[in-house]
């Protein structure tokens, strides 16, 4: 809820800057969520990467790892794992309401990228 929060207070003002009355046009709304889409791709990734986490799981002090190592996952990894939120979304989110069950705490995204999210103790 936090990264979304982040992205929603940065998005709205740059819409309505940028596409003014026009924002609710289809045409417009189009172009803009996927120009959103794609730079939001790259903060989270990004975030992922050099931080092990975005803003909202460092708030909650926890991080995303390698499943099997316990290290960094690489590049490759976290490009699979945003992709796959998209196949734990899809189902009524039941790729992420796994992870209430799941004794690894791994949603469906984790699972097939092979990481897990781990509470941080710096």
């Amino acid at each position: 809820m936090i990264d979304w929060l982040i992205v929603s207070v940065i998005s709205v003002p740059l819409m309505t800057v940028f596409f003014g009355a026009e924002f609710f046009s289809l045409e417009a709304a189009g172009a803009w969520e996927l120009a959103t889409a794609l730079v939001v791709a790259a903060a989270v990734i990004g975030f992922w990467r050099y931080c092990g986490a975005t803003p909202g799981k460092i708030a909650m002090d926890i991080k995303i790892v390698d499943a099997k190592t316990g290290g960094p996952p690489s590049t490759a990894r976290l490009v699979v794992r945003f992709l796959c939120y998209f196949l734990s979304a899809a189902p009524l989110y039941l790729g992420f309401l796994w992870i209430a069950i799941d004794r690894r705490k791994q949603g469906w995204h984790d699972k097939i990228a092979g990481t897990v999210v781990i509470e941080e103790f710096d």
